[in-house]
């Protein structure tokens, strides 16, 4: 955290500092997990020394790890965030999954056994469907973490019971909310939402549309709070219905602005 970003070629001190297990996936089920569940990270870790931090970090939340790629050598994908003191915004540099992708073919059928409901996030698109395939198989429905659209998004949109987007997320030849939900309801998905940070949440939910007002706060750090939102997101829908489970999910998520890092909020609620 650091009053405002460096501009090029200068150096700022910070006031604090985390380390953490990060990505959409891992932030929403470390959430799903402190809310009572039983969670499954599947992800790249392999056997860097970095991935060690990662699996130390995660078993503080009993959380299950698979490792889709367990000989990878390289170090799994990392990133840089500078949360601006006093205004919570954050800046990211990351390399994302561009460089890790699961071959489909090592996923083992029974990834999913006992499991209630899956999220994906798009960065590993091949694994996702493989696995959104399985899961149909099983009936287990899926919620999309629609951050950004990636190419190949296109490939796990039959799947989706849920999609729960950002402002951000943008399909082709879509600009705006009206755009994005004609799209995902042509793609056959009936439940959809938008998230738009401090704004009201837009929804499409089977032929209806509408909005929910999010709790208004001062954010200490807004980093993660998507990914956070989708983890409580995940929680709720086992047991009530699409608006209630996204008014539930916008609360933990405002929480869990007014701490900084990923972290702190359940430490601290």
């Amino acid at each position: 955290m650091a009053q405002q970003p460096p501009g090029e070629n200068q150096k700022v001190v910070a006031s604090d500092c985390t380390i953490a297990a990060g990505g959409p996936a891992a932030n929403a089920a470390v959430t799903f997990s402190y809310l009572g569940n039983g969670a499954i990270w599947a992800g790249v870790l392999g056997t860097h020394a970095i991935a060690q931090l990662i699996r130390t970090d995660l078993a503080e939340y009993n959380m299950r790890i698979i490792d889709l790629a367990p000989g990878r050598s390289d170090p799994p994908p990392v990133s840089s965030i500078i949360v601006t003191q006093g205004t919570g915004g954050r800046s990211v540099i990351s390399i994302n999954a561009t460089k890790s992708q699961v071959d489909p073919q090592a996923i083992n059928q029974d990834i999913l056994t006992s499991v209630n409901i899956v999220l994906v996030d798009g960065h590993q698109i091949p694994a996702s469907q493989e696995i959104a395939q399985i899961a149909k198989s099983k009936n287990i429905p899926i919620v999309l973490d629609g951050g950004s659209w990636k190419p190949g998004s296109e490939e796990i949109l039959p799947f989706i019971e849920w999609a729960v987007c950002s402002d951000n997320f943008h399909p082709p030849n879509c600009d705006n909310s009206e755009e994005v939900f004609a799209y995902l309801s042509a793609a056959g998905i009936s439940n959809i939402a938008i998230t738009r940070g401090e704004k009201p949440i837009l929804y499409l939910n089977n032929g209806k549309y509408g909005s929910i007002e999010v709790p208004q706060i001062q954010a200490t750090d807004t980093l993660g709070a998507g990914d956070i939102f989708h983890g409580a997101f995940c929680h709720y829908i086992l047991e009530n219905n699409f608006t209630d489970s996204l008014t539930a999910a916008a609360k933990i998520a405002a929480e869990s602005c007014k701490k900084f890092g990923t972290r702190r909020w359940m430490k601290n609620s």
